[in-house]
């Protein structure tokens, strides 16, 4: 059974950094892909980073950038480093897999998300 499991939401002033974990069961990294989309106020899901089973990585534009993706080596934890932070940013980030790797924004499974805020 897949389970994605986020943590490290929270406020952070414009300008400034954060870290969000998503730690997957059920399946390994070593041959899926994974990432994260993110649910602003009043939109829809934007994708924002994929990292591939292979080490490939892709960033939705509006991140590109600001935002890194990487993987506990061994271990089935994503971490998504966040800079440069911007009200913007402010959305519900959920942990994903892709059914279609990292060539399109086409998520699969999901957690249900860390909250960031980013306000003066």
């Amino acid at each position: 059974q897949v389970q994605l499991v986020e943590s490290g939401g929270g406020s952070v002033q414009p300008g400034g950094s954060h870290r969000l974990t998503c730690t997957a069961s059920g399946f390994s990294l070593d041959w899926y892909s994974i990432g994260y989309f993110r649910e602003g106020a009043g939109k829809g899901r934007e994708g924002v980073a994929c990292l591939g089973p292979r080490g490939s990585v892709k960033y939705g534009n509006a991140v590109k950038g600001r935002f890194k993706i990487s993987r506990e080596p061994g271990q089935n934890t994503v971490y998504l480093d966040m800079d440069d932070l911007g009200v913007e940013d402010t959305a519900l980030y959920r942990c994903t897999t892709f059914s279609n790797g990292c060539y399109e924004w086409a998520f699969d499974y999901w957690g249900q998300g860390t909250r960031v805020s980013v306000s003066p």
